[in-house]
């Protein structure tokens, strides 16, 4: 991904995930979010709202659509494309979306539970292999009140 045309954006989706597959077969998920912006102006606090559609292919959109639904808090990063077209008015409109190279719940204020998925080509999404038994825990090295990394 082009880090010059990079974009994350957190906020909640505004209506279920939409999966479609193109003639050839290929998974397509279209999702819509907002973004919320609130700030103080004046001692007064205001809030402004901004929407996106996006669109993510191939296993990201069979994931979207198995896992994510409307309301739902996601953190979307992608690429901006300004798609352009004529009314048949002869109007000019444009509008700009998020190819989504990756997207998923935010956990800040909720929880989640992640499950992998087979590849494709039978393989599993953990460099080729299978996944195995959990590791054992890890001893702790630090106290409780040290930060985690």
């Amino acid at each position: 991904m082009s880090t010059q045309n990079s974009v994350t954006l957190i906020g909640n989706l505004t209506q279920d995930p939409e999966l479609r597959f193109t003639p050839s077969g290929v998974a397509m998920t279209k999702v819509s979010f907002a973004v919320n912006k609130r700030y103080q102006s004046q001692g007064e606090w205001k809030e402004e709202t901004s929407f996106f559609n996006g669109t993510c292919w191939r296993d990201v959109a069979e994931n979207v659509a198995e896992s994510l639904t409307r309301g739902m808090r996601v953190i979307v990063v992608g690429e901006l494309q300004q798609r352009t077209w004529e009314t048949q008015e002869g109007d000019k409109r444009s509008t700009i979306d998020v190819d989504i190279k990756e997207i998923g719940p935010s956990i800040r204020w909720a929880t989640a539970t992640v499950t992998k998925t087979p590849r494709a080509d039978g393989g599993w999404s953990n460099q080729g292999q299978a996944p195995s038994q959990p590791a054992a825990p890890v001893a702790r090295t630090q106290g409780p009140d040290e930060a985690p990394f």
